[in-house]
């Protein structure tokens, strides 16, 4: 095993060497296992293992063993003790994401504070294989189907080559203690179930599962990449990037599709969606219709879908600018600059009269019954009206601030200035006001 394992480092895990590696160690045969081959391979590997309070006086044990562990190998050791079900109840989450969070958050910080290249988890074939069928069993995309990724970022798996069968015999030959953790053998867990009722029986059916898993695996994988090439490519003609990290997707280029339902899946599958039948039906349906997930909203806007962030909502309160003021950054950046040369202006960037202004300045949302007096238009307009002919989304919309002095438009940000406000070659003074 050792020299099986060093040989597939080598062919494609090379990247691991002369690195400083973190085991997540439970104390568990795996990652007991994972930590004497690495360390017999003269990796320069630490530990760093999580106890969760779950079970009693076992949990301190796990510790402790893990402690030796690096005390007998000559390795730094990090522990951290975590009040899981506190935490769980408090983020209202299942004891098993609790913990999974609570552990890679840790593991983070440890990478960052001590510099870190990455992090190993003992991960195995079995493992890949009771994944898979988790997740046919919920219902998943072809990506979820491709199993645990052996390099995911920083994390990386070297043991997925390896059976729990080959691990746990090289334990016994090696007289490698580990610490077994009673709760997986309980079915209580979908996870336990699948690992001691489903697979026996599937390999009592086929001897060979695991290499014929392995296989099938590689050509979804495979079949993946494909779907990515194509999926960028996609991208390219029908997705364009907008201001404030807004995707734009072009209808008419997922409606020439032969599967619209597919691309859509593909291109927002990240994003938290669960109803692919709402979001296909986004294709026909009316402006200002929208699909939205925990994170993300999508918004049916004439001829295209826009994908933004779902963000905590901005105080409908004024903003307050004091006179002198030469920056603010909340809620959005504006600079304010005393001239007396006036340059082009822009849609970013205009020159007011400053003895007009009535101090302090006002930044707000706009409502309904506003109206200004646009620059190069004659007289005043609704600002609903102008949103209207400039064919603004409704994102853009609620994205807009107003500047105000006392309850007059100086300007719709970004878009178009008051000419009330406006400076000319005979104003005394001059306030450059930039949108950034």
């Amino acid at each position: 095993m050792l020299e099986k394992l060093e040989q597939h480092i080598n062919h494609k895990l090379s990247f691991l060497k002369e690195k400083k590696l973190l085991i997540a160690i439970s104390g568990g045969v795996d990652s007991v296992v994972l930590t004497h081959l690495l360390h017999a391979l003269n990796f320069d590997v630490s530990l760093a293992h999580c106890n969760f309070n779950l079970r009693a006086t076992e949990s301190d044990k796990d510790e402790d063993f893990v402690k030796k562990i690096g005390e007998t190998l000559h390795l730094k050791t990090f522990t951290t003790s975590f009040e899981t079900k506190k935490y769980a109840e408090k983020n209202q989450l299942s004891t098993q994401v609790a913990a999974r969070n609570l552990r890679y958050n840790w593991f983070q910080e440890i990478i960052q504070k001590h510099h870190f290249d990455f992090l190993l988890t003992a991960h195995h074939a079995d493992d890949n294989l009771e994944t898979f069928i988790i997740n046919l069993t919920r219902g998943t995309g072809l990506e979820g189907l491709t199993g645990i990724p052996e390099v995911n970022q920083l994390i990386v798996r070297p043991l997925l080559i390896f059976s729990r069968d080959e691990i746990e015999k090289y334990a016994v030959q090696h007289h490698i203690k580990w610490r077994e953790d009673l709760s997986n053998a309980s079915s209580k867990y979908v996870r336990n179930k699948i690992r001691h009722e489903v697979i026996p029986i599937l390999k009592e059916i086929n001897p060979s599962l695991l290499e014929s898993f392995q296989k099938t695996s590689d050509h979804l994988k495979e079949s993946q990449q494909l779907i990515d090439e194509s999926i960028s490519d996609f991208k390219k003609k029908a997705v364009v990037t907008l201001e404030n990290e807004t995707l734009k997707i072009d209808i008419a280029k997922i409606i020439e599709t032969k599967n619209p339902k597919a691309y859509l899946y593909q291109l927002l599958k990240e994003f938290g969606f669960t109803e692919w039948n709402d979001v296909t039906h986004l294709l026909k349906a009316q402006s200002g219709k929208e699909v939205v997930s925990k994170t993300h909203r999508l918004l049916k806007d004439r001829d295209s879908l826009l994908l933004t962030e779902i963000k905590k909502e901005v105080s409908t309160l004024a903003y307050q600018i004091a006179e002198n003021t030469s920056e603010i950054t909340t809620p959005i950046h504006l600079t304010f600059d005393e001239t007396t040369d006036i340059t082009s202006s822009n849609n970013n960037s205009i020159f007011v009269d400053l003895e007009k202004l009535v101090f302090p300045l006002t930044l707000r949302k706009w409502q309904h019954g506003d109206y200004f007096y646009p620059t190069g238009m004659q007289g005043k307009k609704k600002i609903s009206k102008y949103f209207k002919d400039e064919k603004l989304s409704s994102l853009e919309k609620e994205n807009t601030w107003l500047l105000c002095s006392n309850d007059a438009i100086v300007w719709v940000v970004g878009k178009r200035q008051d000419d009330r406000f406006l400076a000319k070659k005979n104003t005394n003074a001059i306030l450059h006001i930039k949108f950034c």
